[in-house]
């Protein structure tokens, strides 16, 4: 290494080493920064593990919270489920009042107990005894297994038994008895204990709905007897039985009377969980009380351990930092009193420092002096007069230096430096010219910055691309784009914005994984960046959207390359484990042409003219002109959607009703249940005018809106079932129509039966109309509806029917109750015998399947008399009754 010659200042002897100064007293030792951190890691390790205490405390009293309420309800279908199998045999007995023995036990395992109801001692049947009132002597029994003795015995010898079967007598309704010992032995001790439901068995008839009546035409009663325990083992969840200690307790009566009560021993908890289960007259309490759980342990001990760990790694830092402190102070004192009184202390400090330190002479620019970081990075022999200009990658900084006089700052000046082997890399350099011992010289201290550099381009290029295709992102192309329409108003050349949309891209998802799809729009990339010009942006804008920025490009240049991706993509033939797949690409396209274009603007038009382009049978392109029908219309949809969001908001939807006239006579009158109507929904607009659904329902159907449209009326007509008609009276049927997406609604079946339930309308009195065509686009979901609402007693109409390819297919797999004939059909009812044709067939079929037959858009007096011929069940249309509005929205007008 070059060295400076020393001054010429006499010799005289270095300081001993030994005689250099110690750290003062009141510095603070190694030890005592240990221990420091030792307590400061203790202290951090135990608010970690209360605060992950806490933590877990509310995640488990959650999850408790959770479990309690699922175990209540469970507990609660139980007996719901013990009530169902009661009133099928209920039915049974009142088709035929003698069943036998075998027919009895049948009927049992039809039913399926062990599945419903684990918990099950016995099914039995007793006879009203008619010279001894009071008193029901068994006849049936099922098991008979176990059973056996209770074959003629007296129900009146079990009060609790006894009164719970005079109470489900006069109700006609499930009623459970008090808890009592059960005749039938049991295995263990404490299942001794039973409860019975009791349902009353009357003559054949309608059923009695009077006290009077029910006591007059009873002839027996069905009882149901589980045992305690078991019941509530069966019913709880299994992690319920782990979690909690349960306390079972019957609270009907004014002392509680304890059921069931698990062993262990409940946890830390302040609360219980758990709630009450009102059934048959009786009321049972649950008391969950959790156990402690040993898992939340286990995390917090680890949490602690890993704690204790990082404080003693911790307190070892500290100690190493601050040992490594002293020492470095006490040799840098050595150095310092060795070296005081020359500028070679400045050397030998820089020897220990990370930067490249250099000095060379001012005159000629010549290196003589490196410290051993810079010997390192640039060259052994760095300091043996090596020019400091040639460091220098840059010509420009090379002439700076060269005419460097310490007036001009050189501070953190970025350079790319080369070494004496050819190697480059960037450095922040710092320059001052300084005097050293009478001798002008240059120093320059420099830091590696490459991998800084490094990371800092490869966070750019990341902000700017995407991941997948390393193409520009969409936040980069928008700033092209922006960047193009600021030229254009300054008068720059036309461009173009290309919008590209992947056709069923989604399959590919769907049957091959997201790799596949990943690895598909990778390739499209590629191939799509071959059809460019030079200059043009290509950018994916998310998912399989890309974009295409051409510059220089009129409407013939645009299409010529539109065409050419759209080709280029359709011809592409995409393999993937051994199967090959196709796809192509829907393309709007958008001229920028004209000043005063924003960056939304443009992004809107081209995305509405690429959904054009799909609209119009995909794989085409399609430029977007602002008078084009079809994007007026589109451009409506969107205005629509965004004014349906108002209406609903401002309460400006209306409803009308349109009566469903009988056509046969069997059916005129309409019976004491009322009119028959369908609701069709109407807005009031800004000015007040009423606007008819075919003007904003296409927008709602395309933009989501249709669920909220549909959960409306719903709601609407059940929360004012009696206030629909003019005439006051509740509709005996009214039929609501539900689109396609609200189908998809998974909460919509419960939706409709919690409004039912809490206005009290009759599941019978409603009727939901889904259109063939939406009822097979997801055929699996619309069977679940139907079947969820008609388990309930609502009625389902199939509407349109006749207008899709296999209806009669679809009509075998649908459970309806009403099929609707499309009114294309009624429509030519009297000029096309082919329409005739197809309604009697319809007609027919209906009736075969026990359906009855609506046609629609009935126009004349003459097409309801032919309707009548062919034995349509009931018309509607403007020739029967023309719609008007709802009672209540009448009155909300007036």
């Amino acid at each position: 290494m070059g060295r400076i010659p020393h001054s010429a200042a006499s010799p005289g002897k270095a300081p001993d080493d030994r005689h250099a100064p110690l750290p003062t007293p009141r510095s603070i030792p190694a030890w005592a920064w240990a221990l420091l951190g030792l307590v400061l890691g203790l202290l951090a390790s135990a608010t970690g593990v209360l605060l992950e205490r806490n933590h877990l405390r509310a995640l488990d009293d959650e999850r408790l919270s959770q479990l309690g309420h699922d175990s209540v309800a469970l507990l609660q279908r139980q007996f719901e489920d013990s009530a169902l199998l009661l009133r099928a045999v209920q039915s049974a007995y009142s088709v035929s009042d003698s069943i036998s023995e075998p027919h009895f036990e049948s009927m049992l395992r039809d039913l399926r107990p062990p599945t419903m109801l684990p918990s099950l001692v016995a099914l039995a049947f007793a006879r009203r005894q008619p010279g001894a009132p009071g008193h029901y002597r068994y006849e049936r029994v099922a098991p008979v297994a176990g059973n056996a003795s209770l074959l003629g015995f007296d129900a009146a010898a079990q009060p609790a038994n006894m009164r719970a079967l005079e109470r489900a007598r006069d109700r006609d309704e499930p009623v459970m008895s008090a808890p009592f010992t059960l005749r039938q032995p049991a295995a263990r001790a404490d299942d001794a204990r039973g409860i019975t439901l009791r349902l009353p068995v009357y003559t054949a008839g309608p059923a009695p709905e009077t006290l009077g009546e029910r006591r007059r035409r009873e002839t027996g009663a069905l009882a149901l007897s589980m045992r305690v325990r078991p019941l509530l083992l069966a019913a709880l969840p299994a992690e319920a039985l782990q979690r909690f200690r349960i306390h079972a307790l019957d609270v009907t009566g004014p002392v509680p009377l304890t059921l069931y009560e698990s062993g262990g021993d409940p946890g830390d908890q302040a609360r219980d969980f758990g709630g009450e289960v009102a059934f048959g007259g009786r009321r049972w309490h649950l008391r969950l009380s959790p156990l402690q759980d040993p898992s939340n342990a286990a995390v917090l001990w680890a949490v602690a351990t890993g704690g204790l760990l990082a404080s003693l790694l911790l307190a070892a830092l500290a100690w190493s930092i601050a040992d490594t402190r002293r020492r470095a102070l006490r040799v840098g004192h050595q150095m310092s009193a060795r070296y005081r009184e020359s500028e070679e202390q400045f050397r030998t400090l820089n020897d220990v420092l990370p930067a490249l330190v250099l000095m060379a002479r001012a005159e000629d620019g010549r290196v003589m002096y490196a410290n051993q970081v810079a010997q390192a990075r640039l060259g052994e022999r760095i300091g043996d007069g090596a020019a400091m200009a040639d460091l220098f990658d840059d010509e420009s900084l090379r002439q700076r230096l060269r005419e460097f006089d310490g007036q001009v700052s050189w501070s953190n000046v970025d350079a790319l430096l080369t070494t004496l082997n050819g190697d480059k890399f960037w450095a922040s350099t710092s320059l001052a010219r300084v005097r050293v011992r009478g001798v002008d010289t240059l120093l320059m201290v420099a830091n590696d910055v490459s991998e800084q550099r490094q990371l800092t381009e490869l966070l750019n290029y990341q902000a700017t691309h995407d991941t997948l295709t390393e193409l520009y992102n969409r936040r980069e192309f928008e700033r092209y784009v922006q960047r193009a329409l600021f030229g254009i108003g300054r008068g720059a050349t036309p461009c173009a914005l290309l919008y590209i949309d992947l056709d069923q891209f989604k399959l590919i998802n769907d049957t091959s994984g997201h790799l596949a799809g990943d690895q598909l729009l990778a390739q499209l990339a590629l191939v799509m960046a071959e059809q460019l010009r030079a200059g043009d942006i290509l950018a994916r804008l998310g998912g399989d959207e890309f974009g295409v920025l051409a510059h220089d490009a009129q409407q013939e240049g645009a299409q010529a390359l539109a065409e050419r991706l759209r080709k280029r993509v359709d011809e592409y033939i995409y393999v993937w484990e051994q199967r090959s797949y196709t796809i192509s690409a829907s393309i709007g396209v958008v001229l920028l042409d004209q000043a005063g274009l924003t960056l939304s603007d443009v992004l809107a038009h081209a995305d509405a003219a690429c959904y054009i382009a799909k609209d119009r049978g995909r794989n085409r392109v399609h430029f977007f002109a602002a008078q084009d029908d079809e994007t007026l219309r589109r451009r409506g949809e969107m205005e629509w959607a965004n004014r349906l969001r108002w209406v609903i908001e401002e309460n400006r939807l209306l409803l009308d009703y349109q009566e469903v006239q009988p056509l046969q006579d069997k059916h005129h009158g309409q019976g004491p249940d009322g009119p028959h109507v369908e609701l069709l929904i109407r807005l009031r607009d800004e000015d007040g005018r009423v606007i008819l659904p075919g003007a904003f329902l296409p927008a709602a159907e395309r933009y989501g809106l249709m669920p909220l449209l549909d959960r409306w009326v719903v709601g609407q007509a059940i929360s004012h079932f009696d206030q629909l008609h003019a005439s006051g009276r509740a509709p005996g049927r009214c039929s609501l129509n539900l689109a396609a997406s609200t189908l998809d609604d998974d909460g919509l079946a419960e939706y409709v039966l919690d409004l039912i339930e809490s206005h009290g309308v009759a599941p019978s009195r409603l009727c939901f109309e889904i259109t063939e065509t939406e009822a097979v686009r997801n055929l699996a979901r619309a069977v679940r509806f139907i079947e969820r609402l008609r388990s309930v007693g609502c009625q389902v109409a199939l509407d349109d029917f006749g207008a899709g390819m296999s209806s009669f297919g679809y009509l075998k797999n649908l459970p309806v109750d009403v099929i609707k004939i499309d009114g294309s059909f009624v429509r030519d009812l009297d000029t096309d015998p082919m329409s005739r044709s197809i309604i009697n067939a319809i007609t027919e079929i209906g009736h075969l399947r026990g359906l009855d037959v609506v046609a629609e858009w009935v126009a004349s007096e003459a097409c309801a008399q032919t309707l009548r011929e062919i034995g349509v069940d009931y018309g509607q249309g403007f020739a029967l009754h023309k719609p008007e509005r709802v009672l209540f929205q009448r009155e909300r007008e007036t």
